[in-house]
C-alpha cells in the first residue's frame, strides 16, 4: 500500500462498507445493531500509550507489543505503525427502546451488547484480513492472546488494552462521569480497534482534557447519568466499577427469561442523557 491519505480513505471506506453489510445485525428481523461508524487514527508511538502503561498499570500493552507478539519474527517501529479505531453508534430504534426502561435492559439493547459485539469482533477480524491481503501486518488487540482482564491498583477493573483509551488517542471522544466515552455521535456506542504496520497521519485530537466533553466535569452541571443508573453506581465521585459489574451480571437471568437468549446489558448511563447522541450542548468546541 502507498499514499497515506489514500490508505486512510480506503480503511474508512472498508469499515463503513462492512458495517453496512448484513453481518451487522441484532439477529432479529435483519435489524442492524449499529448506525454509521466514525473512524480515527493514532500513532503507535503516541506518548499516550506510554502514559497508559504508567497510569493504568505496567500490565497495559502498547500497540507495538501487540503487533510484535502476533509477528514474532518481524521487527516493527512504533512510530511507523497505526492504531485504527472506530465508533459504532447505537441505532435510533435501540436508543428509543432503552430510554423507556428504568431498571432492566431493553431487548434491543441486550441484543446489541451480545450480537452487536459479535459483529464488532467480525469487523476487527475483517479489517485484519483485508490488510493482510495487501501485505500489511495487523492485529486486533481484543482478539489477541495478550488481551487479559487485570486489576489496576489505581482504577480497579482494567485490562491489557482499552478500546475507549485507543479511541481517545485517535481524537474520537473523551471520558464522562460514568467512564463512558462521549463522542461526536454520542456515548451510546461501542468501539473497536486494530493495530497495523503502516503509517497514517494521526487524527487531530480536538481536546487536551480527557473530560473535555462532559458537562459535569467541565461546567459542574448535568449529572443525568447519576439519576439514570438503576443501582446508584454513579455518583459525583465517579463510577463504582464493582457495583456496576455486579448489576450487569445480575441482568443475565432477566435477559434469558424475558428475551430468550444468553445475554446481559445495562447502558442506562448512555441513554436519556445529554450526551446520548452527540457532544452535549454547552461544551465549548474548538472552531
Amino acid at each position: 500500500m502507498s499514499g497515506h491519505s489514500n490508505e486512510a480513505r480506503w480503511i474508512i471506506y472498508e469499515v463503513k462498507t462492512f458495517t453496512n453489510s448484513l453481518a451487522n445485525t441484532i439477529k432479529r428481523n435483519d435489524e442492524p445493531a449499529w448506525g454509521n461508524p466514525i473512524i480515527g487514527f493514532s500513532n503507535g508511538a503516541d506518548p499516550l500509550y506510554t502514559f497508559y502503561k504508567t497510569d493504568i498499570g505496567d500490565f497495559y500493552r502498547s500497540p507495538l507489543e501487540f503487533l510484535s507478539h502476533q509477528y514474532p519474527n518481524r521487527n516493527f517501529e512504533g512510530d511507523k505503525i497505526t492504531v485504527i479505531s472506530w465508533i459504532l453508534p447505537q441505532t435510533e430504534a435501540t436508543k428509543m427502546d432503552h430510554r423507556r426502561e428504568t431498571y432492566f435492559p431493553s431487548e434491543r439493547w441486550a441484543r446489541s451488547r451480545i450480537f452487536g459485539e459479535e459483529f464488532n469482533n467480525k469487523l476487527r477480524q475483517h479489517m485484519v484480513d483485508l490488510l493482510n491481503t495487501k501485505g500489511v501486518e495487523a492485529v486486533a488487540p481484543l482478539l489477541s492472546p495478550l488481551w487479559e482482564r487485570k486489576l489496576s491498583l489505581k482504577y480497579g477493573y482494567a485490562s491489557t488494552w482499552s478500546e475507549r483509551h485507543a479511541a481517545y488517542a485517535a481524537g474520537l471522544g473523551t471520558f464522562g462521569l460514568s467512564d463512558g466515552l462521549i463522542t461526536p455521535v454520542g456515548k451510546a456506542m461501542r468501539t473497536g480497534s486494530i493495530v497495523a504496520n503502516l503509517y497514517i497521519k494521526p487524527t487531530k485530537r480536538p481536546y487536551e482534557n480527557h473530560h473535555a466533553y462532559c458537562l459535569f466535569y467541565m461546567k459542574g452541571t448535568c449529572g443525568q447519568c447519576i439519576k439514570r443508573c438503576p443501582i446508584g453506581a454513579i455518583t459525583v465521585k465517579g463510577h463504582n466499577k464493582i457495583s456496576c459489574s455486579k448489576y450487569v451480571r445480575m441482568t443475565r437471568l432477566y435477559v434469558q427469561r424475558h428475551y430468550g437468549f444468553d445475554g446481559y446489558g445495562c447502558g442506562f448511563c448512555q441513554t436519556s442523557v445529554s450526551c446520548e447522541s452527540k457532544i452535549p450542548e454547552g461544551i465549548n468546541l474548538p472552531s
